[in-house]
């Protein structure tokens, strides 16, 4: 059971480790001490639903209707170009990390952008539901609940992880330099990410 657990935490955390749109979000939110405690949660969370619904046999409904994958493609592609322009835009800016600088912004605005950043990219099922859940999935019954909640320890401990440690360093790193490069940094994995999603999508259009 120990080795089943270790199993699902190493493929599990290899895969959420991956730069991406997701791990950028909560990064910048960490930096910015904008509840990054509420956005680590609610990715964690995310992964763990998705995973247990995966290894429960989800992953292989997924696959049946390729039409799905099409719509998160384009609707997720969408997002993040309006998300790392926004970035963008932010890079142009003045903006430093000092407590009296720093634009907070609502839970609840942080709240809908964490879920959007995690649900509407397909990267997200295909590593949780489709390659975690059909890996899981081959384990005796027994044994896949194990699986699933090694790849959900995983999924936690690197969010609240990244979260907290770029909270913990926003004071060091409060000089209006470290923002732009952050907000750069950002603004190129969501653009280099949605392109990844709708790639594919215009080559067979253009086929």
């Amino acid at each position: 059971m120990l080795l089943t657990f270790a199993t699902g935490f190493g493929l599990g955390g290899g895969l959420i480790i991956a730069i991406g749109a997701q791990n950028a979000f909560v990064l910048g939110q960490g930096l910015r001490r904008n509840h990054p405690i509420m956005v680590a949660f609610v990715c964690a969370l995310c992964d763990a639903i998705l995973i247990a619904a995966g290894v429960a046999g989800l992953g292989t409904l997924i696959a049946a209707y390729p039409l799905l994958t099409k719509i998160a493609a384009w609707g997720g592609s969408a997002f993040l170009i309006w998300y790392g322009l926004g970035a963008l835009r932010r890079v142009f800016d003045t903006e430093t990390l000092s407590e009296d600088a720093i634009s907070k912004t609502g839970w609840k605005a942080v709240l809908t952008t964490t879920l959007a950043v995690t649900l509407l990219n397909p990267h997200v099922y295909l590593d949780t539901v489709v390659m975690l859940g059909g890996i899981g999935g081959q384990y005796p019954a027994d044994s896949r609940l194990t699986f699933a909640l090694g790849a959900m320890t995983a999924s936690f401990v690197w969010f609240f992880g990244i979260a907290l440690g770029a909270a913990w360093l926003a004071p060091y790193v409060a000089r209006p330099i470290t923002w732009k490069i952050v907000d750069g940094v950002t603004c190129a994995v969501m653009l280099l990410v949605a392109y990844s999603l709708i790639a594919p999508e215009i080559a067979a259009l253009m086929n």
